[in-house]
């Protein structure tokens, strides 16, 4: 019996100094992401968590809201947003090059209210016509920073009518986002990424910006200088190259890596 005991109360205590192990090694990371890999990172978040033991603290914002955060001196472990962010840090001091990694890809796309009829988006002429004989239209504020906002305000302009839109336009915002709008019947129209798109209930994406109108944007994921642990981050960055992520992004209306 007193072997029994004693082999026990061996093996308590071997679980013990093992979960004092895994403890100390587990770590909470902190992100900053853009908000176009919100739903991304709300599924993938959970089963890094799961997998790895570490904890993440995701903070999403605005390609210009993060960037502002980061240059005023807000220290971070991963910072996710469209590459030309990423490249100012790297250009700055604040990452390095090699420790920066492509995790996906997307495209804007133009939805309509479910049962609307579909315009004609096929070439940007079409665009053209069918931007300025709707009622209301509805797009990201490129004022706040947000990058498809920028975009879109640029092919407005290229195709000569940023004008005459702009007093029927209505800009989404935190809570209202343009597929809300749209399926609300706020506005006609709406432009956004399609993983902003997707998700929501109400609308149909009639298709993407025709031609050379549209715009692929590559968000990247950089482990910063100022991460408190590099280890940690990088199995967050190599989790979400995995196969099983890559699924993921596609499901959400993107392109892996």
């Amino acid at each position: 019996m007193k072997i029994r005991s004693l082999v026990a109360a061996a093996n308590i205590v071997f679980a013990f100094l093992l979960l004092i192990g895994i403890t100390a090694e587990a770590a909470e990371i902190k992100v900053l992401s853009a908000g176009g890999m919100r739903a991304v990172m709300k599924d993938l978040g959970p089963k890094f968590e799961r997998a790895s033991g570490h904890k993440l603290a995701i903070t999403f914002g605005n390609l210009g809201a993060i960037v502002k955060r980061v240059q005023g001196g807000e220290a971070t472990d991963v910072v996710i947003i469209p590459r030309q962010g990423i490249d100012g840090f790297v250009k700055d001091g604040k990452a390095v090059a090699s420790n920066v990694t492509v995790i996906a890809r997307s495209r804007m796309g133009v939805a309509v209210r479910t049962g609307a009829p579909k315009p004609d988006i096929s070439s940007p002429e079409a665009l053209r016509r069918t931007l300025l004989a709707a009622k209301s239209i509805t797009y990201a504020n490129p004022a706040g920073g947000s990058g498809s906002g920028v975009h879109f305000a640029k092919v407005l302009e290229r195709l000569g009518i940023a004008n005459e839109v702009k007093s029927k336009t209505i800009y989404s915002k935190a809570g209202r986002g343009v597929g809300v709008l749209v399926a609300d019947g706020e506005a006609e129209i709406g432009a956004a990424e399609f993983q902003l798109l997707i998700s929501v209930a109400g609308i149909e994406i009639v298709g993407p910006l025709p031609g050379d109108l549209q715009d692929t944007n590559v968000f990247a994921a950089a482990i910063m200088g100022s991460a408190r642990d590099a280890e940690a981050s990088k199995a967050l960055v190599n989790f979400l190259r995995t196969p099983d992520a890559a699924a993921v992004i596609k499901a959400k209306g993107m392109e892996p890596g």
